[in-house]
């Protein structure tokens, strides 16, 4: 019966009779143990999900065992019972980690409670550390590129500070991400964690949203509400899209940020708030000063740490590693056996642009996943489903060929492909390898490969390179 298996240890035999019997009738699995150290055997060999553990007895007390258990088995709960019991050891077991401490002639009804919370309380802790672990995995920042690495010590320095950081970065590149991260690594780590996207407020509510409203301050504000600022104190609070902020809402950000204080829409008090600011935004916010859109101080006060997000395209050398955490995420979200993918089929999402960054590869991802069925392996054909344009570019090793020379077919393989796929039209095949028309030009030469007659002719600097 799971989450009911006990452990009595205790040196006196009629206490062992009579508890067993006891807790048995109630439904409990119930093991015995007549001595400290046959009880730690147990403990080590049957995995208990509790442990009743008297205090007095010979050759090792019970406060012995007890540490002896928690040092192997933290999250085991142990219940100590002693006849004899004073507060200084009642303390000493609650520092050593025991859950409870009971007295001597044992009472059913206590210690069928006793134990009833102590099982329910492990649950607990158990649950809670499970959907944490989950949570890590949601957020976790995965990547071993130099860019990647490069951000990853940036994070590393930046979040014990105070200091408020500015991401920038295309949508879908995974900014929230950094800034949960800092939180999580900074000393505020168990303070909250609140967020905010400018973007998809309307501008009339930005401010109640940021600053909280008093009763009545404006149609529909029915009763008093905390902002974003207020539930962060001694937290993070994460402004995402910041350039999105109406220029009232900025003005009113900027005096929080320099005085640490604020007023509800509507009210007159002053609160005093402590919170750390980490802002994100996919706009060139120097650009956005200039056009008059975004306050040149507010941009100064939050741009202390700037991190630069890179798009995927940027750090494709990641995507293997990306794709096997969504890949683990997606069939555990979807109740499915863990996947995996060909080495052919990594290749082709590795040739992809993911214009939608990180967040469009998961999402290909659960998408490969999903339709693949029953089917243990994903293959090229699966993501040649879901992305049309995928081709495969296969290069092998041979024996006695340099590696330049092996990439150099590679390379020649995909700007042919390329220029297949645009029709021969080097403009167009320069902008879908996101390269300039002259060095495509200049490439094609190096690999051998000729225009196709008919296309646009190259410019004579082109011609001259």
């Amino acid at each position: 019966m799971a989450g009911k298996n006990l452990l009595i240890v205790d040196d006196e035999p009629n206490i062992l009779v009579s508890l067993r019997r006891a807790l048995e009738l109630e439904g409990y699995q119930v093991d015995v143990a007549g001595s400290a150290k046959i009880g730690l055997e147990k403990v080590k060999s049957g995995a208990p999900d509790l442990v009743l553990l008297d205090v007095m007895m010979p050759e090792m007390d019970g406060l012995q065992a007890l540490e002896i258990i928690k040092q192997g088995e933290p999250e085991l709960p142990v219940v100590m019972m002693s006849g004899n019991a004073t507060l200084s050891t009642a303390v000493n077991a609650t520092k050593l980690g025991a859950h409870d401490f009971i007295e001597k002639p044992l009472s059913t009804d206590k210690i069928l409670i006793t134990i009833s919370n102590a099982l329910s309380f492990a649950r607990l802790k158990r649950e809670h550390a499970e959907l944490a672990a989950k949570a890590r995995a949601e957020f976790a920042m995965i990547g071993t590129g130099q860019r990647m690495k490069a951000i990853f010590e940036k994070i590393r320095k930046t979040a014990p500070s105070n200091g408020r950081v500015l991401i920038t970065g295309e949508n879908g590149t995974g900014k929230e991400l950094v800034a949960r991260a800092i939180h999580d690594h900074s000393k505020r780590a168990d303070g909250p964690f609140v967020k905010l996207n400018c973007a998809a407020i309307p501008q009339e509510l930005i401010e109640s949203e940021l600053f909280g409203h008093e009763r009545g301050s404006f149609t529909g504000a029915t009763q008093q509400r905390r902002g974003k600022f207020e539930l962060a104190h001694l937290g993070t609070l994460f402004l995402d899209e910041i350039g999105d902020m109406n220029p009232s809402a900025q003005a009113k950000v900027l005096r929080v940020l320099q005085e640490g204080e604020l007023e509800r829409v509507g009210g007159a008090e002053t609160i005093k708030v402590d919170v750390r600011v980490l802002a994100a935004t996919n706009k060139d916010l120097e650009a956005e000063i200039k056009a008059g859109r975004f306050r040149e101080d507010l941009y100064y006060r939050l741009n202390v740490v700037p991190i630069e997000v890179p798009p995927l395209r940027d750090h494709k050398e990641d995507v293997p590693a990306l794709v096997e955490h969504f890949l683990r995420s997606a069939c555990s979200a979807n109740d499915k056996k863990l996947k995996l993918l060909d080495r052919e089929a990594v290749g082709l999402l590795m040739q992809h642009e993911w214009p939608g960054n990180v967040r469009e590869l998961r999402n290909a991802v659960e998408r490969l996943v999903i339709l693949s069925g029953d089917e243990s392996r994903i293959g090229v054909r699966d993501v040649q489903e879901i992305l049309p344009g995928a081709k495969t570019v296969k290069a092998r090793w041979q024996k006695g060929t340099a590696l330049k020379d092996l990439v150099a077919a590679a390379e020649r393989e995909i700007v042919l492909q390329a220029l297949e796929e645009n029709e021969g039209h080097i403009s167009n095949t320069a902008k879908d390898l996101q390269l300039e028309r002259s060095h495509l030009y200049k490439k094609m030469r190096a690999l051998g490969i000729n225009p196709r007659a008919g296309d646009e002719p190259a410019s004579e600097d082109e011609a001259a390179e």
